[in-house]
């Protein structure tokens, strides 16, 4: 009987060991900690996803937001429409051809 009791009791203590020390309970912690940081990066995505739903419904649907983005990517104008591009110093300086120093 002893025996039997002496057995069973480094059983338990082996088995503790491994839960505790040997990845069990360790492996379980960082486990939840990487899934609540998957979940806050699914929520951003999530709120990201949506946002660019809620575009393409809205150039689907709407003429205001295909015209509007015509006009800033595109620099389409209407008929009629005058389009005045005012130049800064650093883009004219920017555009002009360079000349080659070298002697001829």
């Amino acid at each position: 009987m002893r025996w039997l009791l002496l057995v069973l009791l480094l059983l338990l203590i082996g088995l503790q060991y491994q839960l505790w020390f040997r990845g069990g309970m360790n492996e379980v912690w960082a486990l939840e900690k990487a899934l609540a940081e998957q979940r806050s990066a699914n929520e951003k995505l999530k709120a990201r996803n949506a946002a660019l739903a809620a575009e393409v419904e809205d150039l689907k649907t709407g003429r205001d937001a295909v015209e509007e983005r015509a006009r800033s990517e595109l620099g389409m104008v209407e008929q009629g429409e005058v389009l005045i591009q005012v130049a800064t110093p650093e883009a004219a300086n920017a555009a002009q051809p360079v000349e080659d120093e070298a002697p001829k």
